[in-house]
């Protein structure tokens, strides 16, 4: 193999003359990707809960909106959904909001349009979780607290959701890692994050691999931190006699 190894280009200064080195680039793409993932969740969690929510209430109407909603975002793939939001949203808004999104800086457009895409795909997922953790429960649970004098909605708050949630953690961890998986396409829009870094330290310095051993040691470390962190989360809340426990 004729490749010639250099590890040490992660210390080497960057030719762009910015004072820096090639490894700055990659951690400066790991906050990214951080930061957008953390983001596009907080998104899809709260949406996803509140579609969840409306995939099991006894009104017809929300019912429909709600299954709607889930389809259309989870049978659409999302780099075309990414496409979607960040060349035609800006389009279809009228005059004055779309050229006020088009006058952000670059890096402010891409950031908001891939929160966005993210967290929306991401809450159809979670939302059939959410339905899942509650349609599991006893019926006999939302009929005892409504004998209780609780509203349908309080039932929900106080009884459903909170079960609900304990319950889903296992499968609401694996839309957490994928969320931080999927926030790689974003490079697509021009997004610095991770991958994209990546990319450009292979153009920059022709060390690919190098460079992609590094992107993929780095995507390891997020998913393992995710992963102890859901662990303690799901021992935490979990309920006896549900889930094998």
């Amino acid at each position: 193999m004729s490749y010639q190894w250099n590890w040490s280009v992660f210390t080497e200064p960057t030719v762009t003359g910015d004072g820096g080195v090639y490894w700055d680039w990659m951690v400066a793409g790991l906050k990214m990707t951080v930061t957008v993932s953390l983001s596009a969740w907080v998104i899809a969690l709260a949406l996803g809960c509140l579609m969840g929510v409306l995939r099991t209430v006894p009104s017809p109407w929300l019912r429909r909106f709600a299954t709607g909603y889930v389809e259309v975002l989870r049978n659409i793939p999302l780099l075309v959904q990414l496409f979607i939001w960040y060349f035609i949203v800006p389009e279809l808004l009228p005059t004055a909001w779309g050229d006020a999104i088009k006058q952000l800086a670059p890096e402010t457009q891409q950031f908001g349009a891939a929160v966005l895409c993210l967290g929306l795909f991401t809450s159809a997922r979670v939302c059939e979780q959410v339905r899942a953790g509650i349609l599991s429960q006893p019926v006999g649970q939302v009929r005892a607290a409504l004998a209780l004098g609780l509203s349908l909605p309080q039932a929900y708050r106080h009884v459903l959701l909170p079960m609900a949630l304990r319950l889903v953690v296992p499968p609401i961890t694996s839309e957490f890692l994928n969320i931080f998986k999927n926030s790689a396409v974003c490079s697509t829009i021009g997004l610095l994050e991770l991958a994209a870094q990546g990319r450009q330290l292979v153009d920059y310095t022709a060390q690919a691999y190098e460079s992609f051993i590094a992107v993929t040691l780095m995507y390891l470390a997020i998913n393992v931190v995710v992963m102890l962190l859901m662990s303690w989360l799901e021992k935490r809340v979990r309920v006896p006699g549900y889930m094998g426990q």
